[in-house]
């Protein structure tokens, strides 16, 4: 056991600057900043390994904004042995900017009004890799003595958000899908639950909030990972820049503590948003009575100040208890490999009908009338279909080659405490596959993790009963992988934790 030396830093990674806000099929262009975009960075050493997390206010990563960010690190910190050990993740804000190309440029494939300004991709990745390595660098000077404890509180924040009905969904005349967007089933994403055929909600929820404290060498409390199986995707349809959720729990948190760092994670949560379905009425009472005479002056800001609080009691609840636990000398253990795995097939039936969706889709046409934003809206989200349905046709021929995924699989240890990490957006019951399997009293899972290995979006990983409803997350145009593929991560992941909890726990000699 070596003793701990711990540094944080942060950097702002908001600009005022004109960008594009992906997760929504159409272009939203930012229009300022609602609240503050932020880039976390955490290093924890043991003297001879260092644990190097990241975190990120954006909606996901692809391998160009990894690749850059690695570099910039390497340059800027080469006392780090390795810089593709870092583990970053995206906390999957919808009102993040862009640093990836894949959905701007499929946006961007049509005349854009030139009154219309949005400043390139390239620009904007080339500020966030900066600031990521340059938070790396100050958080690994910083690095002092210091410990840390952990443990576990509970906090409603994510929701099933897909919706099963007795009948065929696909067979109702205004719900069959849209090609290049969503293939229905017997279930729906934000489908209505006050439907008469309406049956159940495709899965349940996780209230775990994982926690990690760190503390300087005399006790003060100095930052936290806050693990929570819950995309940040409040306010996801809004044209500012903004955290979501995270930043209200921040602002509580340093109410309380001081100015304290904190690093989000989201854990698996493909199937899970932070919005309730079937109890609208209730909760809009309850915000009328809670939040009685302060406006709501953005989308959702109500829900986002209920998660906070919830979270931040969390917070404090298992604070209380976990820092009779705090521990200043600690080993860490990491492990980072190249992983294949069975990749979703596309059958020959679901080849012939994308081909002949595509071709309807392309005879579709742009906008020609309307303002400019109109016709950004209107275009924007023709051509994502166009790209998406492309998609799979590609996909089709690439399968025929390589029937394989190729992914980074990231597993750490530090001491009794597990961190595993996918770029999926995975669905909740592989988590829970993981965790009650790990070897370690806890396992943070973290999902949107960093892949170099593919050039465009890991997309959803579903489970087989979410396979079998379909619905927006689990159909072709979601899946690069599916079930077969989701049960091999989990066991390879498994693997990987029971490998290092046997160094862990091997006696030094």
């Amino acid at each position: 056991m070596q003793e701990l030396k711990i540094g944080w830093a942060r950097r702002d990674i908001s600009t005022t600057q004109p960008v594009s806000i992906p997760g929504q099929f159409h272009i939203r262009v930012s229009e300022g900043v609602l609240d503050p975009l932020t880039l976390t960075a955490l290093v924890i050493d043991d003297g001879e390994r260092a644990l190097v997390m990241v975190s990120v206010d954006t909606v996901l990563m692809l391998s160009d904004t990894i690749k850059l960010m690695r570099a910039k690190i390497a340059a800027l910190c080469p006392e780090l042995d390795d810089a593709a050990q870092v583990i970053f993740n995206a906390t999957h804000t919808h009102a993040g900017a862009a640093n990836y190309d894949g959905m701007a440029k499929a946006h961007l494939a049509f005349p854009v009004d030139p009154s219309i300004a949005i400043e390139p991709v390239e620009v904007y990745r080339e500020f966030l890799a900066s600031a990521a390595a340059s938070a790396v660098a100050e958080a690994w000077r910083r690095r002092a003595r210091g410990g840390y404890a952990y443990g576990y509180g509970y906090a409603v924040v994510g929701h099933s958000r897909k919706t099963w009905y007795f009948d065929d969904l696909s067979l109702r005349p205004d719900m069959a899908g849209r090609p290049g967007m969503c293939v229905n089933g017997h279930a729906r994403m934000y489908g209505e639950t006050n439907d008469s055929m309406f049956s159940h909600y495709e899965a349940g929820a996780d209230h775990f909030v994982n926690l990690l404290y760190t503390f300087d060498q005399n006790g003060a409390l100095t930052g936290a990972i806050i693990n929570v199986p819950c995309p940040s995707q409040c306010s996801e349809g809004i044209s500012k820049l903004s955290a979501s959720f995270w930043h209200e729990t921040r602002l509580l948190l340093r109410a309380r503590y001081g100015d304290i760092d904190i690093l989000p994670q989201c854990a698996p949560a493909g199937d899970l948003s932070p919005r309730i379905l079937h109890y609208k009425s209730a909760q809009a009472r309850r915000f009328k009575l809670k939040f009685a005479g302060r406006p709501e002056e953005f989308s959702e800001q109500y829900v986002r100040h209920d998660i906070a609080e919830r979270l931040a009691a969390a917070f404090a609840e298992t604070l209380e208890w976990a820092r009779q636990d705090i521990r200043t000398q600690g080993h860490i253990e990491i492990s980072t490999r190249k992983l294949r795995i069975p990749a979703r097939p596309i059958s020959e039936e679901e080849y012939r009908q994308e081909k002949d969706l595509y071709d309807d889709i392309m005879k579709e046409d742009f906008q020609a009338d309307g303002t400019p934003r109109e016709r950004l809206v209107h275009d924007s989200i023709l051509a994502a279909r166009r790209s998406r349905s492309l998609s799979i046709l590609k996909r089709y021929e690439e399968l025929r080659q390589d029937p394989c995924f190729t992914m980074e699989l990231h597993v750490a240890a530090l001491d009794d405490v597990g961190f595993a990490v996918s770029p999926f957006e995975l669905y909740m019951d592989y988590m829970h596959r993981i965790q009650a399997r790990s070897p370690f009293v806890q396992t943070f899972n973290i999902q949107l993790g960093p892949n170099e290995y593919c050039d465009r979006y890991s997309g959803y990983l579903p489970t087989a009963r979410g396979f079998e409803g379909k619905g927006y997350s689990a159909s072709r145009y979601c899946n690069i992988v599916g079930p077969e593929g989701g049960q091999t991560l989990v066991e390879e992941t498994l693997r990987d934790l029971q490998i290092l909890h046997a160094k862990i726990n091997t006696p030094a000699s």
